[in-house]
């Protein structure tokens, strides 16, 4: 149970539901109450399948170029640390997508549902909590099944959205962005210390 709960923190950390409110609000605001409720759910659902897509075939891709498991893990934290210093220090994940609108019209795809939901650091997290050399079948069951609650209740913020930003306000959501960044970054450094340590072990 507590290992479930550690997961769910930390998958909320790093999709950020939250911090999707602003985009999406931005991002349908040219359009009427029930088509923002199309939107919000269109896009979860786009969101959702793109990360069971890398938890499926993601691990088989890199195995495929024969990217081992140490050098995944590094490679992975890496990123997923330098994804966490843009939310930490950077603009903050709502202003910085917000600026990617260009088209209004296709707007459950992008921004909302990538890279807003389902974020590069979002993919690379799935792929490294569902890694077959570490993970049985069923813990990557349950971690999918967690994939699909953070994002429907990603779902569901945002089909509260206006609530959402009266209580919450712009400034409130950009802090949580950055303390969730600071969640993922501690993640990130202990899957670079974890894929170091089994790499020096392998060469003694």
């Amino acid at each position: 149970m507590k290992e479930i709960i550690t997961t769910i923190f930390f998958l909320i950390a790093v999709i950020d539901p939250l911090g999707s409110v602003p985009v999406y609000l931005e991002a349908t605001k040219n359009f009427d109450t029930k088509h923002k409720r199309k939107i919000a759910v269109r896009a979860s659902l786009i969101a959702f399948m793109i990360l069971l897509f890398f938890i499926g075939i993601g691990q088989f891709i890199l195995e495929g170029m024969e990217v081992s498991l140490d050098a995944f893990q590094i490679s992975g934290g890496v990123i997923l640390f330098l994804f966490a210093l843009t939310m930490i220090f950077g603009d903050g994940k709502p202003e910085n997508e917000k600026n990617q609108i260009k088209d209004y019209k296709h707007v459950s795809i992008f921004p909302i549902a990538i890279p807003s939901i389902a974020s590069p650091g979002a993919i690379m997290a799935v792929v490294l909590m569902t890694n077959n050399n570490i993970y049985s079948l069923e813990q990557q069951a349950i971690t999918t099944i967690l994939v699909l609650i953070v994002v429907a209740l990603t779902c569901l913020l945002l089909l509260a959205a206006n609530v959402v930003q009266e209580k919450v306000g712009e400034y409130g959501i950009t802090v949580i962005s950055k303390v969730m960044g600071l969640i993922l970054a501690s993640y990130a450094i202990q899957s670079i210390l974890t894929g170091l340590k089994e790499f020096f072990t392998i060469l003694h």
